[in-house]
């Protein structure tokens, strides 16, 4: 029988991170003059790290996993661990015959047997919870907990909490991206005349007012408990959820600022500010359990679009860019592309969702 399932949605993200991962930092691209799969021939390196083998294999694992957990919910039929394991083959063959024309990558026949060899251990260890019943036992757990159409609520609340890894000038605020924009898109266009036509600010973007911060900070806490209420079948697992909500948003918080800053100050971003924007974030949720799911539907919509632009139309702190340096350099290069994607584009991700869920549920109607 063919089921909705997260997994489609998920595998597809982590997709677009592993594109992302491999091909960064996306500049001076040129042909090096030898063929892009000349890498399939090339002798094996003669030194590797363990770091190495397992950063490939491991990559790709949780693809091969996804992809097989897909099949298997909507096309029970098919040979998914063979399927997942040649998708992700492909992407990986892909992957390194680009890197060919970017001179800071080395292609590697090695990385893409393991890479294959990660995806097929993912795919074999999803057929194998599948063996053992635990697929079969989430898929109870979610007919009793979630709604038949929540894969979409699924995917955004399970990569919630990794997008708040990414340091954000407001606790909780995420989609601040509009100064990036413009600043990308006075870049791009210099010595064209299309950069005359760039709207340009009549009044300065000034900080955020400390209550406009609380409200930030509460609305961030907020709109993944509404999404989750939209889905959730009964009352008390509103509770049960936005106490986990607001668990991993703390601890994901946290732990973004001990990477930052250091252990010692994981705590540092609890200011008087945040503070009262948690207060009102557990009022609200409280409150808004009991509030019917096309309700949170509305709610989290207008709440994100005022969030979005109280954020956008503020500028970011003195020392966030000096914050971002911390992770734009080192050991956080690869690291902080892929969780600064997650952190500009999970508030518009969201955005469309809403939007979506709303349309169906009025065409429904």
């Amino acid at each position: 029988m063919m089921r909705k399932t997260a997994a489609w949605p998920l595998a597809w993200i982590y997709a677009v991170l592993i594109v992302y991962a491999s091909l960064y930092p996306f500049d001076n691209w040129r042909v090096q003059g030898i063929s892009p799969w000349a890498f399939l021939s090339a002798p094996l390196p003669k030194y590797w790290t363990g770091f190495d083998v397992l950063s490939n294999v491991l990559g790709y694992a949780p693809l091969g996993f996804l992809l097989a957990l897909a099949l298997h919910r909507t096309r029970p039929h098919w040979p998914g661990i063979w399927l997942a394991t040649l998708a992700a083959a492909c992407l990986s063959l892909s992957m390194e015959t680009l890197q060919m024309f970017l001179p800071v990558r080395v292609p590697s026949n090695v990385d893409a047997a393991l890479n294959v060899a990660g995806a097929l251990m993912g795919a074999i260890t999803a057929r194998a919870l599948e063996w053992v019943g635990l697929i079969e036992r989430w898929s109870r757990f979610r007919d009793r907990w979630f709604v038949m159409d929540a894969g979409g609520a699924l995917a955004l609340l399970l990569v919630w909490p990794m997008a708040l890894l990414f340091p954000a000038p407001v606790a909780f605020g995420m989609g601040q991206v509009l100064e990036r924009v413009e600043a990308a898109l006075a870049n791009g266009l210099q010595e064209s005349p299309l950069l005359e036509w760039m709207p340009l600010r009549e009044v300065e973007l000034q900080p955020l007012l400390p209550v406009s911060e609380m409200l930030c900070v509460a609305i961030g806490l907020l709109l993944p408990c509404l999404v989750a209420f939209s889905v959730l079948r009964q009352r008390y697992q509103r509770f049960v959820t936005a106490f986990l909500v607001l668990f991993l948003g703390v601890a994901a918080s946290a732990l973004s600022a001990a990477l930052t800053y250091g252990p010692s100050h994981a705590w540092g971003w609890v200011s008087i500010e945040v503070a009262v924007g948690l207060v009102l974030a557990m009022g609200g949720m409280l409150a808004l359990a009991f509030a019917p799911a096309r309700a949170c539907l509305v709610l989290a919509l207008v709440a994100l679009v005022w969030q979005l632009s109280l954020l956008n139309n503020a500028s970011a702190d003195a020392y966030f860019a000096l914050t971002l340096q911390t992770w734009e350099q080192g050991r956080f290069i690869r690291f902080h592309g892929l969780i600064q994607w997650l952190g500009w584009l999970w508030p518009y991700a969201a955005l469309l969702y809403l939007v979506r869920r709303l349309s169906f549920t009025e065409s429904k109607s």
